[in-house]
């Protein structure tokens, strides 16, 4: 928000509120024909940092820089990363480098600036989520377990733990204190999807929640704090954990009202949330005093496209679907 006239923050925080914006579909391209979410490919990822949007499109991460007026993004890529053998499941964007994990069971690791990149085998099988800080990587995969990854010189890519997850790894996140991770899982195997593990030992160190229903599978985790944290996934709730008080109970739960599963969520690490459902494109605003949804956007009609994953700045909302990605653009007047 720096930058940005007091009058038009309030403008574009009113437009939030009351779902005032402008829609455009930014970029296209052909999606192949995917039964579900089991088979993890063509789920496209992305990525924002201030100028420029990442999205993996297949096996590449493309980066494309932002208009500085409006929604748009430049149609073509300002650079291509690429590495892997098979559509990149998931990557992350930190401090200049992005790691990406695969459907070919490698980790890649890209420096933005430069040609410097570093591939390794990680997993017996796709690589569905990855996480970066602190000089290490952690994995996740739906060979069951999740990996500790040192990328510290002289032992890049040497792995420092295995957990036996008993079940296939959906979303991973790195605590900000460097301390420990989360794994959400697919619920099947292990009665928690939601185990958060010491970073150091590889030990696991509690559960959070319990009376889970089988297949109540976490897709997507999100860390505000390193003792808050949010949680979405196939039984259709968001959860928000605050981990000082109870690891038995989250504090605040929102339902998604059609029943959807949800594939991604994201906060402002203040009282909003955006989400994605699984179909017709439903992107949802919460607001975390509020037990009801603020506002939804149906962005994939009449053909049902989960949105795979979406991002926000202050000004824009980026939803990327099965073929598309969408752009809110909240400054509308």
């Amino acid at each position: 928000a720096a930058g940005i006239p007091v009058k038009e923050r309030v403008k574009v925080s009113q437009n939030w509120r009351h779902g005032r914006c402008r829609r455009e579909t930014v970029l296209k391209w052909k999606c192949k024909q995917v039964a579900s979410f089991s088979s993890s490919f063509l789920m496209p990822w992305m990525e924002l940092d201030g100028e420029y949007l990442y999205l993996s499109q297949a096996e590449n991460i493309q980066a494309y820089q932002l208009c500085a007026e409006g929604t748009g993004l430049q149609r073509h890529p300002q650079a291509i990363f690429s590495g892997h053998q098979e559509d990149v499941c998931r990557f992350v964007l930190v401090n200049s480098h992005i790691v990406s994990g695969g459907g070919d069971g490698s980790i890649v690791l890209h420096k933005i600036h430069g040609s410097y990149s570093v591939k390794f085998s990680a997993h017996e099988q796709e690589v569905n989520c990855v996480d970066f800080q602190g000089g290490l990587i952690v994995s996740g995969s739906r060979d069951r377990t999740a990996k500790v990854w040192s990328l510290s010189a002289g032992r890049v890519g040497q792995c420092l733990h295995t957990v036996q997850t008993e079940d296939r790894v959906w979303s991973i996140a790195i605590s900000p204190l460097l301390s420990s991770f989360v794994t959400g899982t697919a619920c099947c195997g292990h009665t928690s999807p939601l185990r958060i593990w010491d970073l150091e030992s590889g030990q696991l160190l509690t559960c959070l929640g319990t009376d889970f229903h089988r297949g109540a599978g976490v897709l997507d985790v999100f860390y505000e704090t390193p003792s808050l944290l949010l949680s979405c996934g196939y039984d259709t709730y968001i959860r928000y954990w605050d981990i000082r008080t109870s690891t038995r109970k989250c504090v605040q739960e929102w339902e998604e009202p059609h029943d959807s599963a949800l594939y991604c969520i994201r906060s402002d690490k203040n009282h909003m949330i955006a989400s994605g459902s699984s179909y017709y494109g439903v992107v949802r605003l919460w607001d975390k005093r509020q037990t009801r949804c603020l506002q939804s956007f149906h962005l994939s009609s009449p053909t049902s496209s989960p949105v795979y994953c979406l991002r926000f700045s202050t000004t824009h909302l980026y939803a990327a679907l099965a073929s598309a990605l969408h752009v809110l653009d909240f400054t509308a007047s």
